[in-house]
């Protein structure tokens, strides 16, 4: 059921905070979709080739083998250093923006990184390996931080793109991966479940942006 979560947290992410924080940085909509959609078409190309290269199967177990979460993990990566970017943006600005900032980044990713546990788990991670690819794709924010202090002249037109570009990979995932997983097909997934946590996601994280601006 967390699936039904998951769904409603990355499409909720992507259209009520990434694509909105990225127009506000730049002012055109129309570049920013164009980011959007390439987010959507490139990761369309990479799950192909994840595919191709990886098979359906698990060669010894024979068990289906599911691209959402690798798919997940590159687009955290993404999403993960453009915040690292925008913290320490603003903490170049003002220490008092930075912290408000990196408080806000941190409790826009809690209802994220639960959808991702959750998505990683249903198909069939171990515990240890989310953890540590977690981990992982964590730091992607402090190499965000060192790449806005190292290059902040040239990197700082580019972030409304990185964000926009992290949204459409977040749609392309909740579209085509995730919604699929949640159809009801026994007597235990109700419509009415699936609908009430996909909305939950969704204003979860909704509530969380209005509480921070």
């Amino acid at each position: 059921h967390f699936i039904s979560f998951a769904a409603g947290t990355l499409l909720a992410t992507a259209f009520l905070d990434l694509l909105p924080e990225a127009l506000e940085m730049h002012g055109e909509a129309e570049p920013l979709l164009a980011a959007a959609l390439a987010g959507i078409i490139v990761f369309f190309i990479v799950e192909k080739l994840i595919y191709r290269f990886h098979g359906h199967y698990y060669e010894d177990e024979g068990q289906h083998q599911h691209a959402a979460p690798t798919l997940l993990s590159i687009g955290d990566a993404v999403h993960n250093f453009a915040d690292g970017v925008i913290v320490a943006s603003a903490f170049l600005i003002s220490i008092p923006l930075g912290v408000v900032t990196a408080l806000a980044v941190a409790a826009h990713e809690l209802p994220q990184e639960i959808s991702d546990f959750s998505v990683m788990l249903y198909h069939g991670w171990s515990r240890a390996k989310v953890f540590w690819s977690n981990f992982g794709v964590s730091l992607t924010n402090i190499a965000g931080a060192v790449a806005a202090y190292a290059a902040r002249d040239a990197l700082e037109g580019k972030l409304p793109f990185i964000i926009a570009f992290a949204a459409g990979i977040f749609i392309y995932i909740a579209g085509t991966d995730l919604f699929p997983e949640i159809t009801p097909e026994r007597s235990r997934d109700k419509i009415s479940h699936i609908l009430g946590l996909t909305f939950l996601g969704i204003v979860v994280v909704w509530v969380l942006r209005m509480a921070l601006e």
